[in-house]
């Protein structure tokens, strides 16, 4: 759904009425730009009749996650949205076991130097999360007593924390009535909505409008709402090969009714790794990883063999607060907060 389509949509549902289940609060909508029949483009279902389906589907094929259950409570659930950012569920569920073992509590995390947060991060990629996620559990126990706060805006002042995991956090610990906007919801709405393939590069203001204009008027039904559309874009309405069959809404579907057009907007392109500066960091992070002892510049240089590429991919390292080069050419984990997280 491109921007434009996207605005069409939302000015399109002014047309019909979606009942009280759909009502939003009056500050919300002025906000938004809404008022409670804004939400039901031509050729695509009132949002109404799609919660029940939705949540009903849900509700008998989710996934038992360990963020899930009851147990694991708002610093599990925080944990796991900072885990799952661009790395799929198979591969952070191991770390994450070990991760809430370790570190229980945010205090727990806190008290470590931002090294070991590096170090248990392994190889889930992208390791500047690690150290976001530890100084979002210093500013927990700094701020709110060592407790993951309730409110949004707390949420959101928390380093490290954008509006998908504030929001995220707020509704999935918290059972709050939260937008929560990832890949996977926003290509639902893209097809069940707009009647397109594919959702924009990047997350559009239509579609931030759009998401909160569909939410049900209630926080725990929101709630609901908001992971069960996660889950129905991660096991069925994919990116690759999406299962119509299988889709409880399938028959509302803007897209589907429209003959499953094919996407028309830019190529998209997945990311390459082999040969990168990110495969060339992973290398040296795992060197220092796995050592005990600071390591010396020369053990660094076997990782890789051009001198440029691996000299600038270690600076960037340094300049990203995940590696404290140290006199006498060796370098280690960071010991103290990098400024700024």
């Amino acid at each position: 759904m491109g921007p434009n389509g996207a605005d069409r949509c939302v000015a399109a549902l002014r047309r019909v009425r979606i009942g009280s289940a759909m009502t939003a609060t009056t500050s919300e909508h002025s906000a938004a730009g809404l008022h409670a029949t804004d939400l039901r483009p031509p050729e695509s279902p009132a949002p109404a009749d799609l919660h029940a389906p939705v949540i009903e589907w849900f509700d008998r094929h989710a996934r038992d996650l360990p963020w899930r259950r009851p147990e694991a409570g708002a610093w599990g659930v925080m944990v796991s949205e900072f885990m799952l950012q661009q790395t799929p569920v198979s591969r952070v569920l191991p770390v994450y076991e070990q991760w809430l073992a370790r570190w229980p509590r945010p205090a727990d995390l806190a008290a470590e130097p931002p090294g070991e947060a590096v170090r248990a991060w392994g190889r889930l990629g992208y390791p500047r999360r690690a150290l976001r996620l530890h100084g979002a559990a210093a500013a927990i126990t700094e701020r709110h007593g060592g407790d993951v706060p309730r409110e949004h805006a707390q949420l959101l002042a928390l380093p490290g924390v954008g509006e998908y995991t504030a929001a995220a956090v707020a509704s999935f610990a918290y059972g709050q009535r939260h937008a929560v906007l990832d890949t996977n919801v926003r290509r639902v709405f893209a097809r069940a909505f707009g009647g397109r393939e594919f959702p924009p590069t990047a997350t559009t203001a239509a579609e931030r409008r759009l998401a909160r204009a569909v939410l049900p008027e209630d926080d725990a039904t929101a709630a609901r709402w908001a992971a069960a559309t996660m889950e129905l874009g991660a096991l069925v309405c994919t990116a690759r090969r999406p299962d119509c069959a299988r889709c409880p809404i399938a028959d509302l579907c803007a897209w589907r009714r429209a003959g499953s057009p094919a996407h028309d907007g830019p190529p998209r392109r997945g990311q390459s790794y082999a040969g990168t500066d990110r495969q060339v960091r992973g290398r040296l992070l795992a060197v220092l990883r796995e050592a005990v002892e600071p390591v010396p510049q020369a053990v660094l240089d076997r990782v890789w063999d051009e001198p440029v590429q691996r000299a600038r991919a270690l600076d960037g390292l340094v300049a990203d607060g995940l590696v404290e080069p140290l006199e006498g050419g060796v370098y280690r984990l960071p010991q103290s907060r990098p400024q700024g997280l």
